[in-house]
């Protein structure tokens, strides 16, 4: 092996160190850092008795007119079969779809129907979107409010409590999370409202119905 070959050699392992450290350590351990800092990192939702009932990115379904409804699911918010429809904008499927869904949220809401969003008729990719614009949680607040006994005021208080900015003003859209906005209503109703509002209890009673489901 002449010396040229040698140098080369040599170079080229050195090169080899050097980058395994830094690609190989020094940056997989940078965004573990950097991870750890960031907010939101411990997801799951818990109940007023430190249960885990949720997961603050997986989408619930809900029943009962005392919570916050999410976006549509395709795959009726089944964590295992997380997806899109892969319907075409023009497809009559998909058409009949957003229009019994716009007459579903219009009855339940008591709205026009040219006031509800688009993320109130439309489902995500995943199908497991925990977020809706601030629009839909607003459009919901006082079926809630009525149901639940509480004031449009202090439900309206829970949705800005659950309200997301983007990050650094720019990156994002401005969006309520309703697992955790639910799991609020959950926790928070019987102590707001007091055990004689008829409301409070069908909230308490049907807590389970917020804590369970698919993803």
């Amino acid at each position: 092996m002449g010396p040229i070959l040698g140098r080369q050699l040599l170079t080229g392992a050195r090169m080899l160190l050097v980058l395994t450290l830094i690609l190989g350590l020094a940056y997989p351990l940078t965004l573990v850092a950097v991870g750890r800092l960031m907010p939101g990192q411990d997801a799951a939702i818990r109940n007023s008795a430190g249960r885990v009932v949720g997961n603050a990115h997986l989408a619930q379904p809900v029943s009962g007119d005392e919570w916050f409804y999410p976006r549509p699911s395709v795959s009726n918010y089944d964590g295992l079969a997380s997806g899109a429809s892969n319907l075409a904008a023009n497809s009559p499927e998909l058409v009949a779809q957003i229009a019994e869904r716009r007459a579903q949220v219009a009855g339940r809401e008591h709205v026009d129907p040219a006031r509800i969003p688009a993320d109130a008729l439309s489902a995500s990719a995943s199908g497991l979107d925990p977020d809706i614009s601030p629009e839909y949680a607003r459009l919901q607040v006082p079926r809630v409010a009525r149901e639940t006994g509480l004031s449009r005021k202090d439900v309206a208080a829970m949705v800005e409590k659950n309200t997301r900015h983007p990050l650094l003003g720019f990156i994002g859209e401005t969006r309520v999370n309703v697992v955790t906005l639910n799991n609020d209503l959950a926790n928070g109703t019987a102590t707001q409202v007091g055990a004689e509002s008829s409301g409070a209890a069908r909230v308490n009673t049907a807590s389970s119905g917020a804590e369970t489901g698919g993803h």
